[in-house]
């Protein structure tokens, strides 16, 4: 069983600039040392002929084929809008600015 002790848990705070209460040393020094506990479980039992792996399926992205299609023409696109200058769409001043 791994031990992390609250004075662990303190320092590691000092050094991350977090303001932890005495509860919060106390929770988080019986979560570190499960967290451990766990890493040195698998550690056990891993085998140098089992390659590392973040998911236990293999995973390949999906990619379809980059193929140009037509998009909107500038009318289109501005047909709906309240206002349009220029093919641009025309929106109130926010800043006062001309």
């Amino acid at each position: 069983m791994t031990s992390i002790s609250r004075e662990d848990v303190a320092h590691l705070a000092r050094l991350s600039r977090l303001d932890l209460s005495d509860a919060e040393l106390d929770a988080f020094a019986g979560q570190l040392a499960d967290i451990l506990d766990h890493v040195q479980a698998v550690s056990e039992v891993a085998a140098d002929d089992v390659p590392a792996m973040s998911h236990p399926t293999a995973i390949s992205n999906v990619y379809r084929d980059d193929e140009v299609r037509p998009g909107l023409t500038p009318e289109q696109a501005l047909d709906q809008a309240p206002a349009a200058d220029d093919q641009r769409f025309e929106v109130p001043q926010i800043l006062g600015e001309e």
